[in-house]
């Protein structure tokens, strides 16, 4: 059996992937910050799925907090907290954690269950296009999300020969945060003349995960939004 950990698995395209996982009979371990939500959540996704506590702005927390896991073999890390942040209106506070989640945050996860990496394990980091596209307020989204193009080529090096793969996605029409959006500026903009969706999302992180051809890449998922 296949042993897929979510982080930040309890919300968003995190929920959708390890629903996912589960269906096809993946062992599953979802993580929140919030021990409550991420049980709640596992036992919605059922077939046995396990709810863990994980907070990647305390990283030095989280190796202990997934000391319980034995094996993996997929890793899919989606955590993110992308709070607007602008040099006009800096937060300093909220700098430093966006940054540590996203960076340091991830390495860690990483680092802490390398040594429970199953011979054909792989890994996917998710980032956003807002490394491409900066837009009002994304000084630390921007700059993290560009950041983790060179952790995944450092990581892939580092934890040779497992893969790691970073999923840069476009606007998710159908996601919670964009589904009652009905005239989103990039629909005009993208050529397939649609946003991508959740389980498109999902999708290529399967192939990530799956392809042995792919490794320390990035990979764009946006109906070709950015040629435009």
């Amino acid at each position: 059996m296949i042993t897929s950990i979510v982080i930040g698995g309890s919300g968003g395209l995190g929920r959708v992937i390890a629903q996912r996982f589960a269906d096809r009979g993946d062992s599953v371990v979802v993580t929140s910050r919030d021990k409550a939500r991420a049980e709640a959540t596992a036992e919605e996704i059922g077939g046995g799925a396990r709810g863990m506590a994980l907070d990647l702005s305390q990283p030095d927390t989280i190796a202990h907090a997934l000391g319980s896991i034995t094996e993996v073999d997929q890793l899919v890390v989606t955590a993110m907290d992308p709070v607007p942040n602008s040099l006009a209106d800096f937060d300093l506070t909220d700098a430093v954690r966006v940054v540590t989640i996203k960076l340091v945050g991830y390495a860690e996860t990483v680092r802490a269950l390398r040594d429970r990496f199953n011979p054909a394990a792989s890994v996917v980091l998710f980032g956003g296009l807002a490394r491409e596209r900066p837009y009002p307020g994304s000084t630390m989204v921007t700059t993290f999300n560009a950041g983790l193009t060179g952790l995944v080529k450092t990581l892939a090096a580092e934890i040779a020969p497992h893969r790691v793969n970073a999923l840069h996605p476009g606007v998710i029409g159908d996601s919670p945060k964009w589904r009652d959006v009905t005239d989103h500026p990039h629909l005009r903009r993208t050529p397939t003349g649609r946003l991508v969706t959740m389980a498109e999302i999902a999708d290529a992180t399967d192939f990530l995960l799956r392809n042995a051809g792919m490794n320390a890449h990035d990979l764009n998922v946006d109906g070709g939004m950015l040629i435009t």
